[in-house]
C-alpha cells in the first residue's frame, strides 16, 4: 500500500505533462503539417525569417517551395514557411480578365 502512495505524485505529475506540454506540442504540429500541404501555387505566404513572397512553383519530391518576391525567384524548403497570409483566389481574377465586357457599366 506505501508503494502506491508513494507513486501516485509521480504518475499525477507525470499525467499533467502529457496534456500541459506533449499534448499541446503534437496539435501545432498537426496544425503545421495541414497548413503547409495546403499549400498552392499563388498563395502570399511569411518565411519563418520574415520574407513575404507569392508561391511561384511547389516540388513535393524535394520538399521545397519557389517564391516570386516582386521578380526575384527564391527557392525554400516548405518547412521554412511561418504562415500563409493570402490564399490564391485566381480563379477570379482570370474570369474577369477573360470577360472584361461582361462588367455591366451604367454610363
Amino acid at each position: 500500500m506505501d508503494f502506491i502512495i508513494t507513486i501516485l505524485p509521480f504518475a499525477a505529475i507525470m499525467g499533467l505533462m502529457y496534456f500541459m506540454m506533449i499534448k499541446p506540442q503534437k496539435k501545432a504540429a498537426e496544425k503545421t503539417k495541414n497548413m503547409l500541404d495546403s499549400l498552392k501555387k499563388g498563395d502570399g505566404i511569411v518565411t519563418i525569417g520574415g520574407l513575404h513572397g507569392i508561391v511561384d512553383e511547389i516540388n513535393d519530391v524535394e520538399k521545397t517551395v519557389v517564391l516570386d518576391c516582386e521578380g526575384i525567384f527564391l527557392t525554400f524548403e516548405r518547412r521554412a514557411i511561418a504562415r500563409i497570409k493570402d490564399v490564391a483566389v485566381a480563379s477570379t481574377i482570370e474570369t474577369f480578365e477573360a470577360n472584361p465586357e461582361d462588367t455591366n457599366d451604367v454610363e
